[in-house]
């Protein structure tokens, strides 16, 4: 392993009781925030929502069966019991369970293909959550002061307008500094909604049989096709549970499951029942049935921890943007932008600049638009529905593959899964009209971006093997026709090992001259997220004054030349770093009358390729070592 341990990892070797209640907190805030907040809208658009039901005894005892199930068979059984066990070296999500099938063998080519871009394609649908979430989670919030009084209406949309332009504006100084109040806030929030639903659920105890499943079979059987689309509504409850998935590399399996057991779910539980419960007796107020649980001299504090809440639900949502993007770079399907690294301590606090203001200019546009958390509840839901039905494919075929199921077991378990997605999937896909189009239309743009940059990437590296040769006619040609060599070392990076770099060729046919030690640099990103540092490097003497360096690196990583040619240098291969000149190619593009991708993906790659960040700033390489040569190349 790496000398820096993850506190992931810390904590699976290390759990004794202090440890383990640090990290179950702080996971209380960064894994739990986006799932603790659905309180806020969830009963609300079941009852009240565009496609509200009925507010009768019997709705409600059904509306809270479905809800008190779907926690436990979507979070609890699928994704604590069963999904967590399909980590990449400790790391969950969706992009590293697709990383996993990438690397899986014995898997007919085209299939594992097909399931790769259906995963990366869940990946993408992210964004679109990550857009959502935060309008949805702080207008719900903010909507609250309405219920102080009707005076404060014009001011939500501005109020809830500058709280998220706040939390985009702060994001490039990172949040490592308040992140300690994150897990406090929200464990104060989840004892709140305990407290407000034991009480309620006090005065009306038998909202209770809600436990039991017949009310909500019962409550789909007799509502027909509404109850089916009111299950759009009850899947807010569990909007979060990728989340769960996606934060275990950051703490670990055991604190994520003992907080989820522990804390979160019977604080979610106690005030949806407590929310049913209201309803039960004061059928009215299904327009806000959350704060009317609240005592009116308790409302402005409850509105301020609620919008706290939010705030800090919508950070994790917009680091979880950041680190799928970082992923994606590292994996070859973005192209370079800068990473910006918040933390010394916590390596997950990365900041990426383009990422974070496409979201917040699309966070206000969603706003503005629907202009009520209820019309952006019908936007909700399908991008994580999506990724769930992935996740439980992705899942199946890493039982059988990876973990050597057999079919039955593997099939019966992802059976019960998709028993539970599809319906929910369906419910929510049938809002598309409605607001749900927009995470799917996000989700499709990042798509082809991505196998746009990917396959374009291919295209050039398959043309400019065509145009180098292997090292071994290039070592002939060069004794065959010895040129003149200058003491130094000179550093040339390639994007494939096995072939001269193109910046070598032409500096030799330009300059006459190549220097006395060359290393060819090739940087290969490994479908692991951390590649230990003894296997990082691997260096091989080709003879004449000719070295080639392999730097592997896992997607969670960022390479960099000086720790490179330091564990170069640990094999025997002396190379200054602060003497060396890197040669790095320009390459000037251009699409061909034929191109090999449609023209309008080409001029996409190109505009793409343009915009990247340079190679140098990206590896840390020092810039006034660079001799950069040019290239023509056509798409």
């Amino acid at each position: 392993m790496d000398g820096k341990k993850s506190e992931a990892h810390d904590a699976e070797n290390d759990l004794s009781g202090r440890r383990l209640a640090k990290l179950s907190i702080a996971a209380i805030g960064v894994v739990f925030g986006d799932i603790g907040t659905s309180p806020l809208y969830a009963i609300r658009e079941c009852f009240h929502g565009e496609y509200g039901i009925a507010v009768s005894p019997a709705n409600v005892l059904g509306v809270l069966s479905l809800m008190f199930w779907s926690l436990l068979m979507i979070v609890t059984l699928k994704y604590l019991i069963f999904v967590l066990r399909a980590d990449n070296q400790g790391e969950g999500g969706v992009m590293a369970l697709t990383a996993l099938i990438k690397s899986a063998t014995g898997q007919v080519k085209n299939s594992r293909l097909t399931l790769v871009s259906i995963g990366l394609f869940a990946a993408c649908l992210l964004y679109g959550d990550g857009m959502i979430t935060p309008a949805i989670s702080v207008l719900s919030a903010v909507e609250g002061i309405r219920i102080i009084t009707p005076l404060f209406k014009p001011y939500v949309i501005p109020m809830t307008i500058m709280i998220l332009g706040g939390l985009f504006m702060i994001q490039r100084r990172g949040t490592a500094k308040v992140g300690g109040l994150f897990g406090p806030v929200i464990l104060v929030w989840f004892s709140v909604l305990a407290a407000l639903g034991s009480i309620q659920i006090a005065h009306t105890p038998q909202v209770l049989a809600a436990i039991l499943p017949w009310y909500g079979i019962k409550f789909l059987l007799v509502n027909k096709f509404h109850g089916f689309i009111v299950l759009g509504a009850v899947f807010l409850v569990a909007t979060g549970a990728e989340a769960l998935y996606a934060d275990m590399g950051h703490f670990g399996k055991r604190p994520i499951r003992l907080t989820w057991i522990v804390l979160v779910l019977p604080a979610l539980v106690l005030n949806y029942f407590g929310q049913g419960a209201l309803l039960l007796t004061k059928p009215e107020e299904a327009h806000h049935p959350f704060y009317a649980l609240v005592p009116s001299w308790a409302m402005i504090p409850m509105v301020v921890l609620a919008t706290l809440a939010t705030i800090i639900a919508s950070q994790a949502v917009i680091t979880g943007s950041f680190s799928l993007t970082h992923q994606a770079i590292q994996l070859g399907y973005l192209p370079r932008l800068r990473i910006r690294h918040t933390s010394a301590t916590h390596m997950g606090q990365i900041y990426v600049g383009p990422v974070n203001w496409l979201l917040m200019i699309c966070t206000i546009g969603l706003v503005l638009g629907f202009q009520s958390s209820s019309k952006l509840a019908a936007a909700y839901g399908v991008a994580v529905t999506s990724t769930m039905l992935v996740t439980t494919t992705l899942f199946y075929v890493v039982a059988r593959r990876r973990w050597g199921w057999n079919q039955l077991t593997a099939g019966t378990l992802a059976g019960i899964f998709f028993l539970v997605d599809i319906p929910f999937f369906s419910a929510n896909i049938s809002k598309i009209f409605h607001g749900a189009w927009f995470p799917l239309a996000i989700g499709a743009l990042f798509f082809v971006v991505m196998l746009t940059w990917e396959q374009g990437r291919k295209i050039l590296a398959t043309q400019i093997q065509t145009l180098t040769p292997s090292f071994e006619t290039f070592k002939k040609s060069l004794n065959e026709n010895p040129p003149q060599r200058v003491s130094g070392q000179a550093i040339f990076l390639t994007g494939s090992p096995g072939v001269v770099p193109s910046t070598l060729v032409q500096n030799l046919k330009h300059n006459k001259i190549i220097h006395s030690d060359i290393a060819i640099l090739h940087f290969k990103t490994e479908n692991v997220p951390r590649v230990p540092n003894f296997d990082k490097v691997k260096t091989v003497k080709l003879g004449g004054g000719f070295f080639q360096i392999v730097a592997y690196h896992g997607f969670m990583e960022d390479p960099k030349i000086g720790m490179i040619l330091e564990l170069a240098h640990e094999q025997g291969l002396d190379f200054k770093p602060e003497e060396a000149s890197y040669y790095l190619g320009r390459e000037k593009l251009s699409i061909s009358s034929d191109p090999a991708m449609s023209r309008w993906r080409s001029n996409l790659f190109i505009f793409l390729s343009r915009n990247s960040m340079d190679a140098a700033s990206f590896f840390g390489i020092p810039p006034n070592q660079i001799i950069e040569v040019g290239a023509q190349l056509q798409l």
